[in-house]
């Protein structure tokens, strides 16, 4: 059985659009930008080979710079659809509550029956001054705060998507494939970094801290935090593992562990005993791991 939307749907229209369709008369502040950006030089700066990415110390960090809204593609920084947090247009209003607390996020798409039917997007903002968080609403219905998505196919630039966000004013784009079928998902944060590099919010874990402990034997770090400093923390030898490639960086162990960037939610163990759950990561790097270390963990 197919699940597929609908060829009148908003999603199967929007994955058919093209990707040279004339912007509106009055420009943007992204239009203009992306324009004047046509004729400069790419920017091939880097931060230095010893920066660390993915928590990986690698020759080079990506290449930011306004060359990426023309050279770059949606594809290219979408998150993959295993990934997106979503919900059913028939969720409750404590379930609904129970997933923006659990995923961190103030935008879901809401879907009807599968996530190729999409509906639209619930804003936290919108719950949380129609009904609050406390109590029940008998009279809630999700289907009543959703507001629009943009759909867009996989090659479109990421210039012109960062455009048509500030046009429609939406920050959230699907990413429809040929079928009509939802392959990814897009933020206007996403598109940003890949400018001007890594957004920091109220949220992450400030620069000057690269972990903070949560419990007794749990701790919430940054990924890039230096390895052998953390292994100082816990009491507990991490690097010692059989391979011939050195890391500096909790995040560069997590990956040479998984031998990947893992997923967020992911947890990878450790021979030691000791557990990393990504709490936060996008296809090419890991941010935030949460470290447990259970009691019987191997000094």
């Amino acid at each position: 059985m197919s699940s597929n939307p609908d060829p009148s749907s908003p999603a199967a229209h929007g994955a058919q659009e093209e990707e040279d369709d004339p912007g509106p008369q009055r420009q943007g502040f992204f239009a203009r930008l992306f324009g004047a950006s046509e004729d400069a030089e790419p920017n091939t700066s880097t931060t230095g080979d010893s920066a660390p990415a993915n928590g990986v110390t690698v020759a080079q960090m990506p290449v930011l710079g306004m060359s990426n809204l023309r050279r770059m593609r949606v594809e290219d920084v979408a998150i993959p659809r295993a990934e997106i947090e979503s919900v059913s247009a028939d969720e409750d209003l404590q379930g609904l509550v129970k997933v923006f607390r659990d995923s961190g996020m103030t935008r879901l798409p809401v879907y009807e029956g599968t996530l190729d039917s999409p509906l639209g997007l619930v804003h936290l903002k919108d719950v949380a001054l129609r009904y609050g968080f406390n109590g029940k609403a008998q009279d809630f219905s999700l289907r009543t705060m959703l507001r629009p998505l943009l759909y867009v196919p996989p090659s479109m630039p990421i210039g012109v998507l960062l455009t048509k966000m500030q046009t429609e004013r939406t920050h959230m784009a699907l990413v429809i494939d040929e079928y009509g079928g939802v392959d990814g998902l897009v933020t206007i944060e996403d598109l940003i970094e890949q400018v001007i590099g890594e957004i920091e919010d109220e949220h992450d874990i400030e620069e000057a801290q690269p972990w903070t402990r949560e419990g007794e034997r749990q701790w919430l770090a940054l990924a890039r935090a230096p390895l052998d400093e953390f292994e100082a923390e816990l009491g507990i030898a991490l690097s010692e593992v059989d391979d011939e490639e050195e890391v500096d960086t909790l995040g560069g162990l997590v990956f040479l562990l998984s031998g990947r960037v893992p997923a967020r939610g992911e947890v990878v163990p450790h021979p030691s005993g000791v557990e990393f759950e990504v709490i936060d990561a996008d296809p090419r790097r890991i941010k935030r791991l949460r470290v447990r270390v259970p009691k019987g963990a191997a000094a």
